[in-house]
């Protein structure tokens, strides 16, 4: 009899083991906004004159948001939900809800992509962090706690991006050249992402072309090319290509839009929404398509202060009004900066490739994806339909091309 009942409950635990662990409600509401974050803060980003590139994680900013709400009190803290259209959950729901988002999303083994997430908090050398504060911050947010002292303004700055750099693998070499606001608490997020492809490009299949900044300015990078079967859809209305590739364990995939020809973003920023990119992914269909991408390697560093302090987030960056007290018992920071770094690297890197596909019929006549000028593109998590980075790429690495005649 022993020996039935053990078998049934090997049996049980299996099965148990082998049921994907669905998010909580709190997780998926938190998952759900952060997705509408993404393109607000996006849209807000893109108005910035000689801002190029754009990289952004917005799960990453929604926990740095969840951190300034732990810290804060009153109106300070609740802002924070506002931000996060998330006024009527529970303070303990909206840490433990960003938590485990950012835990399930971040899992590198179960998505095989890499990705480092390191969080800090720098304070004058005169506070001093409570102990409620410390223990809550790294339990559900992972966060590192540092004093820093400005009056050596150089050696300051060198530390933070000394920190960054370690804490990336040397992927990141570089947050900020300066800091302008010294006087108050400044959040820094230092990231290192590189997916990894559901079917790999060849590494042979790589060489120079050139990528048009604008239609006179043309930088020489290395492309890869690939054709494969993918979801794509043609907007003839709008004039653009919409691509989606699969990341490895296909649990994540990017999507790139890029218009027709070589043309400011702007038109496409307008056309940018989360309604509208649910209408695109709603269209494209399973087709042939020959793709070429830039090899990319990108460090991107914002400041998100102002840009949150337009979405809503005014009291926490306001000197005057900030009510910080759960950091240091006292009522004595402010928001001064939130620095936001990622360094982003797509290679030839991902599983083998279906090589049974290629000389079919399925393969005949493919559609063509050639990214050699200016592109927005999504990592988008399939799980938690959460947006884990958005961006754009306006200027990649490279040599200016000379004109030739």
């Amino acid at each position: 009899m022993w020996v039935t009942n053990f078998v049934a409950l090997c049996l049980l635990a299996t099965s148990a083991s082998g049921e994907e662990k669905k998010l909580s409600s709190h997780a998926s509401t938190l998952a759900d906004n952060s997705a509408n974050l993404a393109f607000s803060l996006y849209h807000n980003m893109a108005k910035e004159k000689n801002l190029e590139n754009i990289l952004i994680s917005p799960v990453v900013v929604a926990s740095s948001l969840g951190l300034v709400a732990l810290g804060g009190k009153s109106s300070t803290a609740s802002q924070v939900k506002t931000v996060l259209s998330v006024d009527k959950v529970k303070d303990e729901h909206l840490h433990s809800g960003l938590s485990e988002l950012l835990t399930e999303v971040s899992n590198s083994t179960a998505r095989n992509v890499t990705w480092k997430i390191s969080n800090r908090l720098y304070g004058p050398s005169s506070v001093n962090f409570a102990d409620d504060f410390v223990k809550n911050s790294k339990k559900h947010y992972n966060v590192e706690h540092s004093k820093i002292n400005f009056r050596d303004k150089r050696s300051a700055v060198n530390s933070i991006n000394e920190w960054a750099s370690k804490s990336t693998d040397g992927k990141l070499p570089e947050i900020t050249k300066d800091v302008e606001k010294t006087d108050g608490a400044m959040i820094v997020n230092a990231m290192f992402f590189k997916p990894h492809w559901n079917e790999k490009f060849h590494h042979k299949m790589v060489d120079n072309r050139g990528f048009l900044v604008t239609r006179s300015y043309t930088i020489s990078v290395p492309m890869m090319h690939r054709t494969g079967l993918y979801k794509f859809h043609e907007d003839t209305e709008n004039k653009l290509f919409v691509l989606e590739m699969p990341l490895a364990h296909k649990m994540s995939s990017m999507v790139f839009i890029m218009p027709y020809h070589v043309e400011p973003l702007e038109r496409l920023e307008k056309l940018l929404t989360r309604k509208q990119l649910n209408t695109w992914m709603s269209k494209m269909e399973e087709k042939a398509v020959a793709v070429s991408l830039p090899k990319v390697s990108m460090e991107v560093s914002h400041n998100l202060q102002k840009y949150l302090a337009e979405l809503g987030l005014t009291e926490a960056v306001d000197k005057n009004k900030a009510d910080l007290s759960n950091i240091s018992g006292k009522k004595d920071l402010y928001l001064s900066n939130v620095f936001h770094a990622s360094a982003l690297e797509w290679d030839t890197e991902g599983n083998p490739f279906d090589a049974s596909i290629f000389g079919t019929e399925k393969l005949r006549n493919p559609k063509l994806f050639y990214a050699d000028h200016p592109f927005i593109f999504l990592v988008k998590d399939n799980k938690t339909n959460s947006i884990l980075f958005i961006g754009r790429l306006i200027r990649p690495k490279g040599d200016k091309m000379r004109d030739e005649l």
